[in-house]
């Protein structure tokens, strides 16, 4: 079986869950199926064998970045021809697959690792290009043979954003963690890192990983940080913001947060895994403020580290935040126009507060939530059965 994965990221050109989730897919199957990656950033030098990057048509510089997208979406599907299976991730995929289905009559599966439908705050970035990204979506769903969630709860916002997709053709498979990749590094290691970004580790800490865009709730956590006991201090890893004005109002946030108290880190850069495990380590817990999550992979890798989660009773999160087990689950009332906004802002936020501070306030809990979290990652989130479940899907489809 030859197997297409259409991807927009790939290593070395990672930003998101999306591009972990490929990553890691691709690196399993291969013992199973001949496996063919496609993804956009260019040429790959010194890649694995079967990796071809892509890049945007030079008659599309200048142009909306959807455009752009779909210029490279049309490369691809261009190059699929021998495929028995064309498997796309995000939006920025779906039309090659889409197309290059089309053309070669092979079936396209799409993984659904978010929706355009419930992150309008993307107009403010893409402008009239959002309109582009939600069409191609959309159709590239409804033409798909299948389309895979990576939750239950991401399987319910698919049949209410596309109520003509048949039920039995939308099924679950979770995202994963490689438990291998994501151990506790040395204290030796621990200690370097922490005294490099001036983190104190005598004073229980709270890490968020994450982009800064309007999804991961960023502007509700630096509220919640007012209200923490003034031992504790605050890591964001935090960059990529989706556009100026949000990075000016977290910037404007963080700095009044460093006037109100110490202990505030702000990382912009992505850093290598073994700083970044290092940093998980060296906290005691790691909060997940978001009001849009199909199921978030920085928890299984926090869990993974060994660290209990706080996050929002959101999305595919509480699939994965076993709650007074693995961690806490703010709970948190929804806007239904799509954007997610907390009903009443100021409860989310205390309420989110007041679970950190019980987190942080008994380090001997935290630790043995972040243990069984480790446990839960392990038993239920293996990329090995996760492929295999990836396996049966296609096989399901090629059988007809």
């Amino acid at each position: 079986m030859r197997v297409d994965l259409l991807t927009r990221e790939y290593p070395p050109h990672v930003y998101g869950g999306a591009g972990v989730h490929v990553t890691e897919l691709a690196r399993v199957l291969r013992a199973h199926a001949d496996v063919r990656v496609r993804c956009f950033d260019g040429p790959r030098e010194g890649a694995e064998d079967g990796v071809t990057g892509y890049a945007e048509p030079a008659g599309l510089s200048g142009a909306n970045a959807a455009l752009r997208t779909l210029g490279v979406d049309l490369e691809i599907a261009a190059d699929v021809d021998g495929a028995d299976v064309l498997h796309s991730h995000t939006w920025y995929a779906n039309m090659a697959g889409h197309l290059g289905g089309l053309l070669n009559d092979v079936p396209h599966i799409v993984t659904a690792h978010s929706l355009e439908p419930l992150r309008p705050w993307k107009a403010e970035q893409l402008g009239g290009g959002y309109a582009l990204s939600s069409w191609a979506e959309r159709t590239a769903y409804e033409g798909a043979a299948r389309v895979i969630a990576v939750s239950a709860g991401m399987r319910e916002d698919i049949l209410r954003s596309y109520p003509s997709l048949a039920a039995e053709n939308v099924v679950v498979v979770h995202n994963g963690i490689d438990l291998d990749g994501w151990q506790r590094p040395s204290e030796e290691v621990i200690d370097q890192v922490a005294q490099r970004f001036g983190l104190d580790r005598s004073r229980p800490a709270v890490i968020f990983v994450g982009r800064i865009t309007r999804q991961k709730g960023l502007p509700y956590l630096l509220r919640a940080a007012r209200e923490l006991p003034p031992e504790a201090q605050l890591i964001m890893c935090a960059g990529a913001p989706d556009t100026p004005e949000l990075a000016d109002e977290v910037s404007t946030a963080f700095l009044g947060l460093r006037e109100h108290r110490t202990g505030v880190i702000w990382i912009e850069e992505m850093l290598p895994r073994e700083q970044l495990t290092a940093l998980l380590a060296a906290s005691t817990a790691f909060v997940c403020p978001s009001v849009y999550e199909p199921l978030g992979i920085v928890n299984l890798e926090a869990m993974a580290v060994g660290l209990p989660v706080v996050a929002s009773a959101t999305g595919g999160i509480p699939e994965v935040v076993d709650d007074g087990v693995t961690g806490t689950l703010v709970p948190i009332e929804q806007a239904t126009d799509g954007t997610g906004t907390p009903v009443d802002p100021d409860r989310y936020v205390a309420d989110l507060a007041a679970a950190l501070t019980e987190m942080v306030s008994d380090p001997e809990r935290a630790a043995r939530l972040g243990a069984a979290g480790r446990r839960r990652a392990a038993d239920h989130f293996s990329w090995e059965s996760i492929a295999e479940r990836t396996l049966e899907v296609y096989r399901g489809v090629l059988s007809g």
